[in-house]
């Protein structure tokens, strides 16, 4: 069969692609936790450094936890600090994953995504307790996670170690993000990249496949 798109390699972002996420729960709940003084903090946690430096795998989670408990002068529990973290990730719309089942039947598929190693652990227990699946590994034929590749979305050094990954021409993977900075870093590349605004998008550009 012949592909209903110009394209070999179909790449998906995690957050609100593939999971729905709430950053502001998650803000909303660390600010509950916390005495006001401490709430412009929170409103900055995300550009901090040493969040940088997580998501790129350059610090581990303990060193993490320290780093956040120290941030905001609380001595939380190593699961506090998780369940707090983890508070953004919400649900996996099972059309999704069905939609990526269809999919794998006409592409090789992939996942690259900014994340850490509390988020995706906890993402994958979500996927064994929803869907009896271990990982991405059923679903996908690679999967690119910014911790484990050292470097994070949108530089160009990520999109390029994809590219050499997949052996693929820029032109030939379609990639679907729901942040602009991250679909202009891979159109820049002369990747295909499609701005996922919400959650019909990847249904309708893909309705004809």
């Amino acid at each position: 069969m012949k592909n209903a798109l110009d394209a070999d390699f179909l790449i998906f972002d995690l957050g609100n692609v593939i999971i729905d996420i709430d950053y502001q729960k998650s803000l909303n709940l660390i600010k509950s936790e916390l005495p006001e003084i401490h709430h412009d903090k929170v409103d900055s946690f995300y550009i901090t450094d040493f969040h940088k430096d997580y998501e790129k795998g350059l610090i581990d989670s303990n060193s993490f936890r320290n780093k956040v408990r120290s941030y905001f002068s609380q001595d939380w529990e190593d699961q506090k600090v998780d369940d707090l973290w983890n508070s953004l990730l919400m649900e996996i719309p099972e059309e999704r994953i069905d939609l990526i089942k269809k999919l794998k039947e006409h592409y090789k598929l992939g996942i690259l995504s900014n994340t850490n190693e509390i988020h995706i652990l906890e993402v994958y227990k979500m996927l064994q307790k929803k869907f009896q699946l271990p990982d991405f590994s059923p679903l996908v034929d690679h999967v690119f996670l910014s911790h484990e590749m050292g470097e994070s979305k949108p530089s160009a050094a990520i999109y390029q170690k994809m590219l050499n990954e997949l052996g693929a021409e820029p032109e030939r993977v379609v990639f679907f993000d729901d942040l602009e900075a991250n679909i202009k870093g891979a159109a820049d590349m002369g990747i295909q990249a499609v701005h996922v605004t919400g959650p019909d998008v990847i249904f309708d550009y893909l309705k004809h496949v």
